[in-house]
């Protein structure tokens, strides 16, 4: 009930490129966010999910985030992980065109789950370097026997809890930074807070669901008023942010 207040909410403020006044954002919304091109990817991308949908093996998941709204037992089979819990191919597809149109070579993933989106990442810029991170041991053995089977190499898997490892990540900088693990507020700013040494003027960070809770929403209006991020966009089911200086503070809703 609280998401479909907010998607009503969200409809009626968001817009398209047609009110956008920022020269930046505009393009990035006719090039990458309605670009329509049937890119030869998408068929790896496809086959990817595929392989997935058809898995009928069962995990025995450790879950250190918010839990799922799906699942009432941690044995889980991978077919339904893949179609309830991952990425959606709308939302894949332009994951791979951001990374591709920004061209980012140095990327961030926390939550690789099966590798739905992290194939997405790495078939955008096949020579980017990818650090994907997810806290489940059995998860992992699947994510890296995909990313074996498919040659997605240059990604970087390590297994551990965000907690853990982000501390070590903070000297090194990102291209691009997408979250998609604990899906709670103070996970959610600890991590945005805890990554910000890693920002170049060239950075963005998409955090996935930010209108999953009231706790989430509050998260994102938390980080889009943090005084580095210069422009943020709400697509509803992402809130991406820049941090690039020679932008006028701005807020966007667009429809995706």
């Amino acid at each position: 009930m609280y998401q479909i207040k907010q998607y009503i909410k969200f409809l009626k403020r968001s817009t398209n490129q047609h009110g956008v006044h920022s020269p930046f954002v505009y393009q990035l919304i006719t090039k990458c966010f309605y670009d329509t091109t049937n890119h030869e990817e998408y068929k790896a991308l496809k086959q990817y999910r595929q392989d997935l949908y058809n898995n009928s093996n069962t995990l025995n998941i450790t879950d250190f985030g918010s839990g799922s709204r799906v699942f009432k037992s941690n044995t889980r089979v991978i077919s339904k992980m893949a179609k309830t819990s991952g990425i959606t191919y709308k939302r894949a597809k332009l994951l791979l065109r951001l990374v591709n149109y920004l061209d980012a070579k140095n990327i961030l993933e926390l939550g690789t789950s099966l590798g739905l989106a992290t194939s997405a990442l790495r078939l955008g810029n096949k020579q980017a370097q990818i650090t994907t991170i997810e806290g489940c041991p059995e998860t992992v053995k699947i994510a890296q026997e995909q990313f074996n089977n498919y040659h997605l190499d240059k990604i970087d898997l390590k297994n551990a809890t965000f907690e853990n490892i982000l501390p070590q990540l903070t000297s090194n900088q990102y291209d691009l930074v997408y979250i998609d693990g604990n899906h709670q507020k103070e996970a959610t700013i600890n991590y945005f807070e805890t990554l910000l040494p890693t920002v170049t003027n060239e950075t963005v960070f998409i955090f996935d669901d930010i209108h999953w809770s009231e706790g989430m929403t509050e998260a994102w209006e938390s980080i889009k008023n943090h005084p580095k991020v210069t422009v943020s966009i709400d697509t509803f089911f992402w809130g991406i942010v820049f941090f690039r200086t020679e932008q006028a503070k701005e807020h966007f809703t667009i429809r995706v």
